[in-house]
């Protein structure tokens, strides 16, 4: 038998987070929720050996009620636990941890008690499953367009550190006891804000490959 690995301090705040579900059912995903929504699976032996299959639901713009990022675990189809993000939802023989950012979810892996690892699978109608679909058939292009969209976000962090470094360093005290730093250029707002939708493209693009990080927080 493998023994379990100790909890850190970030995944015993985690699991305290999880609330039991009412056993509701999964609504269908929609055709206009591919960018607002992540659902993925995952099939798991019970005890008995029988697959069960586990779903993580996530609605992007947060709950009507209240706006948060909750993570939704559906056990065959029945709401069976709730968290808010970073999640972590206890299954036989491991856990599902999910963590979300800026524009999309960052993880949503099964973590099985000895350590191994494996993402679950995105429903085939969400910009993660697309995504997916679009790599596996087209490998060459998925390699070209993942490529640039990361490019396109380091080339925007190189665009806003100076500016929030310009902006900060004007602030009264910081000014007076530093020095400040000018930015010397200046983009029109037209440009800079076709730059700025340009990288969140960029970012929605890598968060549905599981690949967005500060990087993409900062550049947009």
């Amino acid at each position: 038998m493998t023994a379990r690995r100790p909890r850190s301090l970030r995944a015993r705040l985690a699991e305290r987070r999880v609330r039991a579900g009412d056993g509701r059912p999964l609504a269908p995903f929609r055709w206009w929720q591919v960018f607002s929504r992540s659902q993925l699976s995952l099939r798991i032996p019970d005890a008995t050996g029988r697959a069960v299959v586990y779903t993580v639901d996530v609605h992007q713009l947060g709950d009507s009620d209240d706006g948060d990022v909750r993570a939704r675990l559906y056990r065959d189809g029945s709401l069976d636990a709730v968290s808010r993000l970073p999640a972590r939802f206890s299954v036989p023989g491991g856990h599902i941890e999910v963590a979300g950012g800026g524009y999309g979810l960052r993880r949503c892996h099964f973590v099985s008690d000895a350590g191994d690892e494996r993402q679950l699978v995105p429903h085939p109608r969400s910009a993660e499953g697309r995504r997916a679909a679009f790599d596996r058939d087209h490998r060459g292009a998925s390699r070209l367009v993942g490529i640039l969209s990361t490019a396109i976000v380091v080339a925007g962090v190189c665009l806003a550190v100076p500016q929030l470094i310009d902006t900060v360093s004007h602030i009264p005290p910081i000014a007076e006891n530093i020095g400040t730093f000018t930015w010397l250029l200046r983009l029109p707002p037209a440009v800079n804000l076709a730059v700025t939708l340009i990288v969140v493209a960029a970012s929605i693009e890598r968060a549905s490959r599981f690949r967005s990080s500060w990087l993409d927080d900062l550049a947009s």
